[in-house]
């Protein structure tokens, strides 16, 4: 018969075969803690130049001092920045690459594409970075001095006045469609290829009215090029105090806010996004960035809505309101 081990053998093979089930965790806390050793690449869904990538580029400057690495912007473009999301969303879960995106990359986008992710689920929420409102505008010809005035002229012309857009699922697209579902109103959209050509023909009185980014028309606005009515926000936007909000101005709760976030692919450690968070934050109290936001038309929320639990519950309540008023319209992506 063949003969037990010794008990203290017994003790020690068990002490080992629990340090090795214990391996694979101890190694991803001491890959967490030594993160990031080597550099970080943050993918941007559209050309180099435009609000997303300005800001992205911004902070990535000055989130390495407290990473100790540096972040390298990629832009990869396509499908309202979807095709950059989809690649991000497929990276390994280490925190060595993440997703800027926006309103449309994490939100409409899912109601429009057939997209192999899924833009909730499938990214690990880091931080909100920065936003900025719309402005209601029109050309100077239309003779309403007020939004209640505007309202009341739609109203009057809804069936030939041109609305411009920058094209289907657009901000300044769906911000028409929530504007004709609170008011019942209908509008001739009219499509272009980018936010400057709107204003080109605004300007030029080729259309009567729009929504565009604030910092985009705010200059014609106050050349007196076109006329601004409100800005699509609950808060004086604090680049032009002056103009109301939609709820001052005569439309309560048309907000439509262009906002940006930061996000890692789901599985990303939470010690990782832990200190990706903290950068972000000590990035955005930095005086220095917050003035060259600001000279964009950005705005940079509360500290307390700098978690990963606020742009979780923010990204989770823009889809709920945005959905059904982009499926409703049928807007598909080209």
């Amino acid at each position: 018969m063949a003969s037990l081990p010794h008990p203290l053998g017994r003790r020690a093979f068990l002490q080992l075969a629990a340090g090795a089930v214990a391996l694979p965790a101890v190694s991803r806390s001491a890959r967490a803690q030594a993160y990031p050793s080597r550099p970080i690449t943050i993918i941007v869904g559209y050309a180099a130049g435009g609000p997303t990538d300005a800001r992205t580029r911004i902070l990535a400057q000055y989130m390495k001092p407290s990473l100790g690495q540096s972040l390298l912007v990629e832009n990869v473009t396509g499908a309202s920045g979807s095709i950059g999301a989809a690649r991000a969303a497929r990276a390994a879960p280490d925190g060595y690459t993440l997703s800027s995106g926006d309103w449309s990359t994490h939100v409409v986008n899912g109601a429009i594409y057939a997209l192999h992710y899924d833009v909730l689920s499938d990214f690990a929420p880091i931080a909100l970075l920065s936003s900025t409102p719309l402005l209601i505008v029109s050309k100077n010809a239309v003779p309403a001095t007020d939004l209640r005035g505007l309202l009341a002229w739609l109203k009057a012309n809804q069936d030939k006045a041109p609305y411009g857009t920058s094209g289907p699922g657009i901000p300044s697209h769906v911000s028409g469609l929530l504007l004709q579902k609170m008011t019942g109103m209908k509008f001739q959209f009219v499509p272009y290829r980018g936010g400057a050509v709107v204003l080109q023909d605004l300007i030029a009185g080729q259309i009567d009215v729009a929504f565009a980014a604030a910092s985009n028309v705010l200059s014609a606005v106050r050349a007196g090029k076109i006329k601004a009515y409100a800005v699509t926000s609950n808060a004086r936007w604090a680049a032009a105090p002056e103009i109301p909000t939609v709820d001052e101005a005569g439309l309560p709760g048309l907000h439509v806010s262009l906002w940006g976030g930061l996000w890692a692919p789901k599985g990303t450690p939470k010690a990782v996004i832990e200190k990706l968070n903290a950068a972000v934050v000590e990035a955005l109290s930095d005086p220095t960035v917050r003035q060259r936001l600001a000279d964009l038309g950005e705005e940079i929320p509360a500290r307390e809505q700098l978690t990963p639990e606020a742009l979780a519950a923010h990204h989770k309540a823009e889809i709920e309101k945005w959905w059904p008023i982009v499926k409703a319209a049928g807007i598909r992506g080209e």
